[in-house]
Order: structure tokens, then sequence, then C-alpha cells
């Protein structure tokens, strides 16, 4: 019987399944080179995302760091917000123990309001305009200019006069009324004024306004300050906020036609206003003192 043959092994081309450089090896390929190439999409992603909350945060720090800078982290009256009366109880400085004292006046409770229903917009606007007639005639070349009512308003007429007693009278008993006092005993001083400021660069160190300041250390003579706006804060002018200047939590009040802020005059109340950077802000400055010797009366005619 003759001997059988054994068959010879297939190779690839017979159609076999022997792994080898051909097809197999090149799925395997094929299929790693696919993984790493979505491993590296991923890997974009996720460094996309890292820088992207990388700039997030740098711009919140930032952010932050700006607002200290500039002094504003709480905004008390809004620009269209309407207040009835809003006001915060503070402590007293030590200011008013350097100067005499008047009892039922002389502050013992400090603090700082607002309010919008003191003074209506038709109101302030017609005060507006006798200012712009009257800081037409002149003013500083500066960007800041006053006009003190009791130096330069008495030729802008009786129907003037008439308006300012009434409004001063009406801040004068809502400024009582917030610290328990009675108005009789509150006394115009001076200097009451008229203010305008725009962006013109500052001329001389009285231009400079912008710097923070304690009324009764600048005037000996205020016990209560007042501010009346005759312009509105981001339509008329932009910057020009009202700044109290506290530690770590200071407050600011955009101003807007008719509104009245208010305060006690002493370094519990340190403030500025922020440099104006387009537009005029117009404001009145009405203050008062409890010492008579240093009261003024309204303006008159001559």
């Amino acid at each position: 019987m003759a001997p059988q043959r054994r068959a010879a092994p297939r190779g690839p081309e017979s159609g076999g399944t022997v792994a080898g450089p051909g097809r197999g090896g090149r799925c395997r390929h094929s299929s790693a080179k696919r993984s790493r190439g979505q491993q590296e999409s991923r890997w974009r992603w996720l460094r996309a995302l890292l820088l992207l909350a990388f700039a997030a945060v740098s711009a919140l720090v930032s952010w932050r760091y700006l607002g200290a800078e500039d002094g504003v982290t709480e905004v008390l009256a809004h620009r269209r917000e309407n207040l009835q009366d809003k006001f915060i109880e503070i402590p007293c400085s030590e200011d008013y123990d350097s100067h005499k004292r008047f009892e039922g006046c002389t502050p013992r409770k400090c603090g700082r309001g607002v309010t919008d229903a003191v003074i209506t917009r038709e109101e302030a606007e017609r005060i507006r305009r006798i200012a712009e007639r009257g800081l037409s005639l002149g003013g500083s070349d500066g960007g800041a200019s006053i006009l003190d009512l009791h130096s330069g308003a008495l030729s802008l007429g009786k129907h003037f006069v008439n308006l300012y007693r009434d409004v001063r009278q009406r801040i004068q008993q809502r400024i009582a009324q917030a610290f328990g006092i009675n108005s009789s005993s509150m006394y115009l001083t001076k200097p009451t004024f008229f203010s305008r400021i725009n962006n013109t660069e500052a001329k001389t160190a009285h231009d400079e306004y912008w710097h923070p300041h304690v009324d009764k250390v600048t005037y000996g003579s205020f016990d209560y300050t007042s501010l009346l706006y005759l312009s509105d804060y981001s339509e008329d002018f932009g910057g020009g906020r009202f700044v109290f200047m506290d530690a770590g939590s200071n407050k600011t009040i955009e101003p807007q036609a008719g509104r009245v802020s208010f305060f006690t005059s002493g370094s519990e109340n340190l403030h500025r206003v922020e440099k104006v950077h387009w537009g005029t802000r117009y404001a009145i400055t009405i203050s008062f003192t409890c010492n008579p010797d240093h009261g003024i009366g309204d303006p008159v005619l001559t």
C-alpha cells in the first residue's frame, strides 16, 4: 500500500485565518490609530475647557479687583428705582465732640438716607433750568463749577427764590424726621450751591472734585448735608455717582432728577463723587447746622 501524503498547509491566499502582516494586522493598527485620535480629541476638549475656566476665574478676579479699586461694591439707589424712603443708621464719629453741642440737634443718631418722594422730577427740572441760566454766565475752565446761592443767585428772580425756599423746607423736614430732631433746631448754612460737572480736564486743585472728603472737616458748620440731583445718571452723564467710602463695603447712589440724598456730615460719612466721563451732571447742595451763629437766611431779592 502506497504511503499517504500529507496536505501542505494552506497559506494566506487559501482563505485561512492565520494572522500575519496582512488584513488582521491592518485592522488592529487602524483600531489603535482611531483610539489614539479619540484620546487626543478628548484632551483637546479638556484643554479648551480648562482654558475657558481659567479665563472665567481671571475675569472674576479682575472684576472684583477693579470694583475694589473703584470703591463701589453696593448700589444703595439705582437709576430708575423709585424709593419712597431708604435710611441706614451707622455709628457716629467723634467729629462732633470737638464742636459745641446743641441738645436736640447735634447728631447722636447718625446715618444716611435717600428718597424720591420729597421733590418731584418737574420741580428738579425747573431748578435745573435756573442753574443752567446762572452757570451760563461763568464757571470754571476745569470741568467743575459752582454757583453759590447766596452770592450769585439773586438775579435769578422771585420765582426761583420761592421754589427754592419750598424745596429747602421739605428737605429739612425729611432730614429732621429721619434723625428724630425738631426741624426748627436746624439752620440753613453756607455754602449752599449749584454744581455743574463735566469731563473737562481739571485746571486747578479746586476742579478736582473726586477726592474723598468729610463735610464736617471741610466746612466746620455742617451737621447735616443733603444733595438734590437735577440730572440723570447714564442718560445725561456717565460716571459721576455719589460714593460713601465705607471700610470694605462702599455704597453708591446713582443720581436722577428729583432724588435727594442726605446724611450726617461727620467722618462716619466719608464720601466722594466719581469722575464724570461724559455729559454734564447738575446738583444742588443744601446743608444745615445746629449752631444758630452759623445759620443763614434763604436768598432774597435786592
